[in-house]
């Protein structure tokens, strides 16, 4: 090799370019001091460039000078008629307003970019929160972003997760145990189970509380697994019967226990008009503490941003 070759890196670069004088950040002003420059050029006065861009004086003359320094030539003539760009400054001010306005594009872009993300909102819930949380949060986000359209997609724990890893939803909702794998959390309310039965069964006659034992051996009509309300319910009791039914829907377990089907553990969200209206009959039970955390949910590393985090927002309000 040549000593003319001696600063050309393997793939052809010129190294000595590479590394001179440190990154490009160390050698090249900021946006704010450029535009500093720009004013100055335009206004012929430092004093009126520091009130157009809402900085003192002295802070002004101080950013010209570090630029100066930073540079290693003179920029500006100061005198009391007033600022006066050098040739050297006159030919900095070409340049930097070549960068200002790439600056702007950017600026630009990325603003298209953010219009674009809080145009639309996927969320994914499982059942329960679906249908008697999320309503009341998504009108308060309308009232927020009435342009922003949002769609849901309710299933249970396991499909709230598998929506969110495939990237089929930027924010998720569920009621398991534990936060699936793959996924950050934040418990946004606590919420009780409870044993329900039409007024005709044997259980809404009872006069003592019901045996976590008997409630276990039980069959009962039941969520299908993966939802959050069968894993508590599972964890709690340490195994269930065969189920008597097993259905999709939070609406559609009521619907079998109010037909007198058998009896059925839901969330105390989703049976207050049937209790109230005593078209169900909540059954006490000892021994068991049927409570669970309810979450919110997204892609690890990934924290919600735009109607997202606000909508995480309205569910802590």
């Amino acid at each position: 090799m040549s000593s003319g070759d001696s600063t050309r890196s393997t793939d052809g670069h010129d190294a000595s370019r590479q590394t001179a004088g440190g990154p490009l950040a160390h050698r090249v002003p900021d946006l704010g001091a450029l535009e500093l420059l720009l004013a100055v050029a335009r206004l012929g006065s430092l004093g009126g460039a520091a009130r157009e861009l809402g900085i003192t004086q002295p802070a002004a003359s101080s950013r010209i000078r570090s630029m100066e320094r930073q540079l290693g030539v003179a920029l500006v003539d100061r005198s009391p008629r007033g600022s006066r760009l050098t040739d050297a400054g006159a030919l900095v001010t070409d340049w930097a307003r070549r960068i200002v306005e790439a600056a702007e594009a950017f600026d630009a872009g990325a603003q298209a970019l953010r219009d674009r993300r809080d145009s639309r909102l996927r969320v994914a819930a499982s059942m329960t929160i679906a249908e008697y949380l999320l309503p009341g949060w998504l009108l308060a986000l309308r009232a927020q972003r009435p342009d922003t359209a949002v769609s849901l997609l309710a299933g249970n724990s396991a499909a709230v997760a598998e929506r969110l890893l495939s990237d089929e939803a930027d924010l998720g909702f569920v009621e398991g145990l534990s936060v699936p794998a793959g996924l950050d959390s934040a418990v946004i309310a606590h919420d009780r189970l409870i044993v329900v039965a039409a007024p005709g069964h044997p259980w809404a006659r009872r006069r003592r509380p019901l045996a976590a034992q008997e409630l276990a051996a039980t069959p009962l009509i039941l969520r299908e697994k993966g939802s959050g309300t069968r894993q508590v319910l599972d964890a709690a009791l340490g195994g269930l019967a065969r189920p008597l039914i097993e259905l999709s829907s939070t609406t559609a377990v009521k619907a079998a226990v109010v037909g007198g089907a058998g009896p059925a553990v839901l969330s105390e969200l989703a049976v207050g008009e049937e209790l109230s209206m005593r078209r169900l009959v909540p059954v006490p039970v000892e021994g068991i503490a049927l409570t669970r955390d309810l979450r919110a949910v997204w892609p690890t590393g990934h924290r919600p941003t735009g109607p997202a985090r606000e909508l995480l927002s309205l569910t802590r309000a």
